[in-house]
């Protein structure tokens, strides 16, 4: 259980573990204290067997601020800390249970890398969404390991150059997520998006996953001999005999979350 004070709130409802940044009055920024709380919880979704999908969301009026420029050394790892921003990032590239995000609030400097990095963002249209680091003499550094693959050359020197901010509908249409819509339809919206994930085989899921980091990689040659080796384990799997079953009986497979 968490206490509403907590960096992080968090819960399991039908499969689905939601993580709520909860640092309103520091715009969600990421400190210390909110890096940690955020491992913590994803650690916590990764190892819990009633987790299908992980979906991230926010109190107050920003999703995430980016760095912390109220901490004494912002954007340095700090002695204190069980996690990194870094491996936050990593975590849910690798996780093998889909994360989504419904990005409820703006999204400056590492929050838009963080936005990026899940599988499926949803954003209220009335946020705006920057690449602000140049403002205040930074750089986008770790979050163009997310991002840049995501945008055109030029849009991406666009918005690292000019520290604009965008509407959420901009950030959809360059690519950093994947739609906006009206705030009154948001979590609608990714109600939807779970409901479909999480109708999913749990390792057809995860191996989707890899399909999407890793292909592009890849030499052609070895990309047709992985996903050809790949595709043959998936279809030989009990997984895989219990999704077919289900398709042709028409009935939802096992792995399904009941209501």
């Amino acid at each position: 259980m968490t206490d509403s004070n907590d960096a992080t709130l968090y819960g399991v409802s039908e499969g689905v573990a939601t993580i709520t940044l909860n640092r309103p009055d520091n715009k969600n920024a990421l400190s210390v204290e909110l890096v940690n709380s955020i491992g913590d919880r994803l650690a916590d979704a990764q190892t819990d067997p009633e987790v299908r999908a992980i979906l991230f969301t926010n109190s107050g009026n920003t999703f995430c601020a980016g760095a912390d420029l109220k901490a004494d050394q912002p954007g340095v790892t700090q002695p204190e800390a069980r996690h990194s921003f870094v491996q936050i990032l990593d975590d849910i590239i690798e996780s093998p249970k889909p994360v989504l995000g419904q990005i409820a609030g703006h999204c400056t400097g590492g929050g838009v890398g963080l936005a990026a990095a899940f599988d499926i963002s949803i954003a209220a249209d009335d946020i705006i969404v920057g690449f602000t680091e140049v403002r205040i003499g930074v750089a986008p550094a770790v979050i163009s390991v997310i991002c840049l693959p995501k945008l055109r050359r030029a849009d991406a020197s666009e918005l690292f150059l000019s520290g604009e901010r965008i509407p959420a509908s901009r950030a959809a249409e360059v690519g950093l997520i994947n739609h906006s819509v009206p705030r009154e339809h948001l979590q609608e919206a990714m109600q939807e998006a779970v409901r479909k994930v999480v109708r999913g085989g749990p390792n057809a899921l995860a191996a989707s996953k890899q399909l999407v980091s890793k292909v592009p990689q890849m030499k052609r040659s070895d990309a047709w001999e992985w996903t050809a080796e790949l595709s043959q384990s998936l279809f030989k799997s009990p997984e895989a005999e219990e999704g077919i079953s289900a398709f042709r009986e028409r009935r939802d497979a096992s792995w399904v979350p009941r209501d």
